[in-house]
């Protein structure tokens, strides 16, 4: 490792000073701005890699809700405006990282305990998830903004981070999009073998090639799959059936407003339990901050960043409450992962596609368009994406000595039951299920049994990362172990100090602290 005094063969970026050997893999930096035109197509391939939630999370809640198909359309169009919106935030005042900002399934638990426990029609139901998702925002805003989760860095060895962001990249091998009996392993297959083979072996002929892996290969396998539903090969009943006649049924435009189901209803237990999947979203969140700065090769983020961040993150959910999504804001791991294949890390090229995201938000064809892609490509994605993060995770740990016992065990540890607890809750099937498990437990059993302590253990329990690394954090700033064991001491060189990162409104006042030199002076 290149001394931190040395810096003739260092560069400094918005995130610190960084090795040019960490720097070369990206093709675009933070701060670079591709020309126009390219940075759509780069925008919309960063937002092509989060499709799956974004359409998932909605449709999951509208059917839970029981929503009508017309509602349920302007729902998944609310997301994608919410999602603009909050990328741009993030990207511009929030931590300034390029990292998308859209729905989250660490609050999709609590939303379904809230539409269990409501058993009434939609219109007063997401009234009430609505309430939920702004007072739990309203908390997450003060700890972000107040400096409290910041605070947390200073405990945070890659021992604790490397696990939390591999449990990012492990959270969906068991979803239905990859694991289900009747997948459509060849569709899966094609649209996986496209985003490899531009991606890693095409990418060194063709820059088109390397820039545009995930969006070449999704636009293939969907012109496939259309081809063959519209040939009869492929039929309604069949995994990868593209429904093209949902796109000629949208509508063209769909009117989203805020508070266009109604005045946010607000109940303390909902709120509790919504801020227990909050919680989870911020763990995870912080772990996305550290993947980004890693895989774009700038320098870990400063307390300053985190906590403009969480806070950020927190006034993108109050927005999603407003404007009635049931869900929040949180940063998603997808396009970081695409960042790693494809090497594009600038943040204007997020912020185009955020703008487009919030435009076509408002056309009922192109939501239309979007839910017709088929699960086994989505599948493919996340294979690709999660598969990435992953790896930039265990990546972490050439900070740390995993010659010394202590690490080796927390960090297995911290996987394992990051793993193992999620399933464990899954397999109880509910929050009301794991409140009558736990009301029967012994002594403490009146406790447990509360609603509001075993839905917010539940909502906790559900979650990877936040398991994991918790299990990390206790274990790690526990155990006997040295700074050095840890990868602290060479952690610091690679974080950057406070004042490297200004915020927007810095900037703004120190632009406006300029004045012209006058002439006749």
């Amino acid at each position: 490792m290149t001394d931190h005094n040395d810096t003739s063969d260092k560069i400094v970026t918005d995130g610190g000073e960084v090795t040019r050997e960490e720097a070369s893999f990206v093709e675009y930096g933070i701060e670079d701005r591709p020309p126009l035109g390219e940075s759509i197509l780069l925008g919309l391939q960063h937002y092509l890699t989060m499709i799956g939630a974004t359409v998932a999370i909605p449709l999951i809640l509208a059917g839970a809700m029981e929503m009508p198909a017309a509602e349920t359309a302007r729902l998944v169009g609310t997301f994608f405006v919410v999602s603009g919106i909050a990328t741009l935030l993030q990207t511009t005042v929030g931590n300034r990282y390029p990292i998308v900002q859209g729905g989250t399934f660490a609050l999709l638990a609590p939303a379904l305990a809230i539409i269990g426990a409501m058993g009434t029609g939609w219109e007063a139901t997401i009234l009430e998830l609505q309430g939920a998702v702004i007072a739990a925002a309203t908390v997450q805003v003060l700890l972000g903004y107040v400096g409290a989760l910041g605070k947390l860095k200073y405990y945070l060895s890659p021992v604790v981070i490397a696990p939390v962001i591999v449990l990012i990249g492990l959270s969906l091998v068991g979803t239905a999009d990859v694991t289900r009996a009747d997948q459509n392993w060849w569709l899966l297959g094609l649209t996986l073998f496209l985003i490899v083979l531009f991606s890693q072996y095409l990418d060194q002929y063709n820059r088109y090639a390397k820039l545009f892996p995930v969006l070449l290969g999704v636009v293939v396998a969907w012109l496939t799959a259309t081809l063959l539903s519209v040939a009869g090969i492929y039929g309604p009943e069949t995994l990868g059936y593209v429904d093209t006649g949902a796109i000629a049924d949208a509508s063209a435009i769909q009117i989203i407003t805020p508070l266009q189901w109604g005045m946010p209803q607000f109940t303390l237990a909902f709120a509790i339990g919504m801020f227990a999947g909050v919680m989870a979203s911020m763990i995870e969140s912080m772990g996305d901050y550290y993947a980004v700065a890693r895989i774009a090769g700038v320098g870990a983020p400063s307390e300053k960043r985190i906590n403009h961040g969480i806070g950020m993150e927190g006034i993108g959910n109050i927005i999603a409450g407003i404007m009635g999504t049931g869900n929040g804001s949180t940063s998603y791991g997808e396009n970081i992962g695409a960042i790693g294949i494809t090497g594009v890390a600038s943040r204007y090229v997020v912020q185009i596609g955020a703008i487009v995201m919030l435009l076509v938000g408002f056309i009922g064809y192109f939501g239309a368009l979007i839910t017709t892609i088929p699960g086994p490509i989505v599948g493919a994605l996340y294979i690709a994406m999660f598969g990435q993060i992953a790896a930039v995770g265990l990546s972490n740990l050439k900070y740390v000595d995993l010659d010394a016992s202590r690490n080796a065990f927390i960090i297995g540890i911290a996987l394992f039951l990051g793993l193992a607890i999620p399933e464990y809750m899954a397999n109880v099937g509910s929050a009301s299920a794991f409140q009558e498990i736990t009301s029967g437990a012994a002594v403490i059993g009146p406790v447990l049994g509360q609603k509001i302590v075993s839905d917010t253990i539940y909502v906790f329990g559900s979650t990877t990362m936040a398991v994991g690394g918790t299990v990390a954090f206790v274990l790690d700033n526990t155990v006997r172990g040295t700074r050095k064991e840890r990868g602290l001491e060479q952690w610091e060189h690679l974080t950057e100090d406070n004042d490297e990162f200004v915020t927007f409104f810095e900037r703004m006042r120190s632009s406006g602290e300029q004045k012209p030199v006058d002439k006749a002076d």
